[in-house]
């Protein structure tokens, strides 16, 4: 049953003539911060690296597999962030792929000592692949049964531009944002129906630093986080809430993934976390403990964060003002 199980749900999204599939998730969204909004470009310092990985549902054979790498850096004469995100996204035995490229700009403003505003947008370049060959048919899960006639799609890739735009507000304790995506609405369909595009997807964030001590040179030896994330496209809702402990150099996280009245599915998982920070490298990890009806079958959702922040300017050169964000790494 199981086997069938895996099987049943790779042919659902592979055979699907128009896709709705939601776009790839990171539970350590602020690990991958180009990726939660546009805005974030150059919020650190000078320059930064990072590197994402997330393999959902292992469980479940070839299901989901995501990768991105994202490079910014911070233009203090211009009180400007430009950045680059890369998105890889591959799911199932067909090896149907979705790879985002997007140019990423952002400008901070002040409103006044304490409050700044970043709005920013990201152009996008999206191609999307399949492998035809490779698809698995219902005639081979269940070979007894009626086989429905299904036409192979007359592409296997297909190409287009999309674009995001964000808001992010904060002050030394407080962060909070709205990030619109798919403003362009492409269109993904491998048979050719130009005529219907991917939702527009809004996604709001934000979170506060709720106790803080300690004083380091540049940030503080201990903090707790309490953070939140909702998202929704197309009638569907999905919602985070969670606390992150940090204690230099230690970062712990916990997440619920599900919240009744601001979810699609109520009760969809836990998220643990653990981090590694210092003053150039960040690592961490993130579990997603399944607790919805896929429980015992998808084995969760593994995820890796690497981050690298690094500098090109001199030490003189130090001398300027840079408002950082308060929210967490990780």
């Amino acid at each position: 049953m199981l086997y069938k199980i895996k099987y049943i749900i790779i042919f659902i999204i592979l055979i699907s003539t128009r896709i709705n599939a939601q776009d790839p998730h990171f539970s350590q969204f602020y690990a991958n911060s180009l990726y939660l909004a546009p805005s974030f470009a150059g919020s650190t310092e000078d320059n930064r690296l990072i590197l994402n990985y997330r393999n959902q549902w292992p469980g479940i054979d070839n299901v989901y597999s995501t990768y991105s790498v994202s490079y910014d850096h911070y233009f203090p004469n211009f009180r400007s962030g430009l950045g680059i995100l890369a998105t890889y996204d591959v799911a199932g035995s067909g090896d149907l792929s979705n790879t985002n490229i997007g140019l990423i700009y952002s400008y901070d403003i002040q409103i006044n000592q304490e409050w700044h505003i970043r709005p920013g947008v990201n152009f996008k370049f999206v191609h999307n692949g399949l492998n035809y060959g490779k698809l698995i048919w219902n005639s081979m899960i269940t070979p007894n049964s009626a086989t429905p006639v299904l036409y192979p799609p007359g592409f296997e890739s297909v190409s287009d531009i999309d674009f995001a735009a964000s808001v992010l507000a904060f002050n030394d304790r407080m962060w909070g944002g709205v990030t619109v995506d798919h403003l362009f609405r492409p269109t993904y369909s491998f048979y050719g129906d130009w005529s219907d595009g991917v939702p527009v997807k809004v996604n709001v964030f934000g979170g506060a630093q709720i106790s803080r001590r300690g004083r380091l040179i540049q940030e503080y030896k201990e903090i707790v986080y309490v953070a939140g994330n909702v998202k929704y496209q197309d009638g569907a809702w999905q919602s985070d809430l969670g606390f992150y402990y940090y204690r230099n150099p230690l970062m712990f996280g916990v997440w619920y993934r599900g919240i009744p009245f601001l979810t699609s599915q109520a009760g969809d998982a836990i998220v643990l976390l653990v981090g590694y920070k210092t003053d150039k490298f960040h690592i961490g990890y993130s579990y997603d403990f399944t607790i919805s009806n896929l429980i015992g079958n998808s084995g969760g959702a593994h995820e890796v964060s690497l981050v690298w922040n690094f500098s090109t300017f001199n030490i003189n050169s130090r001398a300027r003002m840079f408002h950082a964000l308060p929210c967490p790494d990780f």
